[in-house]
C-alpha cells in the first residue's frame, strides 16, 4: 500500500514538474478550440472598434465615436479573461495576428472614412459575429466546464447591450 502511495505521489510530482504549473481541471479539445474561437473574434472585435473609432465621420460623430471605445473596452477585457481562463485550464492562448485575421468570424471593415450610419452598422454586425460565436460555442463549454459558460453569458449580456445601444442610433419609433 505505501508503495502504491508512494508511486502515485511521485507521479503527481512529476506531472507538476514537467507541467511547472499547478495541477488540476485540464481542458478538453473542445473546451480549448471553443475558447480560441471566443478569444480570436473578441481580439478582432477590438482591432474592428478601434478602426471604426478612428475613421467614423458624419452626423453623431462624438458619440458614437465614444460607443466604440465602450465596445473595445468589453472585447479587451473579455479576451483578457478568456486568455486567462485558457491559461488555468492548461491552455495557451493564440491571440497572434496571423490568427485572429485568419480565423475570425467578423466582416472585413473598408479602409478609409466611414459615414456615421454605415460604422454603426459594420459595428453591430462585428459585435453579433462575436456573440454568434460566443452562443455557437455555450453548450460545449458549458457541458465541459460550467464556470467558464459563466464567462460567457457576462459577455453575451455586455456585447448584446452595446449592440441594442449602437443600434437604437438608426432605428425609428414603431406605431
Amino acid at each position: 500500500m505505501t508503495n502504491t502511495i508512494s508511486a502515485i505521489h511521485q507521479a503527481e510530482v512529476s506531472t507538476t514538474n514537467l507541467q511547472n504549473a499547478e495541477s488540476g481541471f485540464v481542458a478538453s479539445d473542445i473546451l480549448r478550440d471553443s475558447l480560441q474561437s471566443v478569444l480570436v473574434d473578441l481580439i478582432a472585435l477590438s482591432f474592428s472598434g478601434k478602426q471604426v473609432h478612428w475613421n467614423i465621420v458624419g452626423p453623431n460623430f462624438r458619440d458614437l465615436h465614444r460607443n466604440f471605445d465602450d465596445v473595445v473596452e468589453i472585447a479587451r477585457e473579455g479576451s483578457d479573461t478568456i486568455a486567462e481562463r485558457m491559461r488555468a485550464l492548461h491552455v495557451a492562448p493564440d491571440g497572434r495576428t496571423d490568427v485572429v485575421s485568419a480565423t475570425t468570424t467578423l466582416p472585413e471593415l473598408p479602409a478609409g472614412e466611414i459615414l456615421s450610419s454605415d460604422a454603426v452598422d459594420l459595428v453591430v454586425k462585428s459585435i453579433e459575429a462575436t456573440t454568434r460565436t460566443i452562443r455557437e460555442v455555450h453548450d460545449a463549454v458549458d457541458s465541459a466546464d460550467p464556470s467558464t459558460a459563466d464567462l460567457l453569458h457576462e459577455l453575451i449580456n455586455k456585447l448584446e447591450q452595446q449592440a441594442w445601444f449602437i443600434a437604437a442610433e438608426k432605428r425609428q419609433p414603431q406605431d
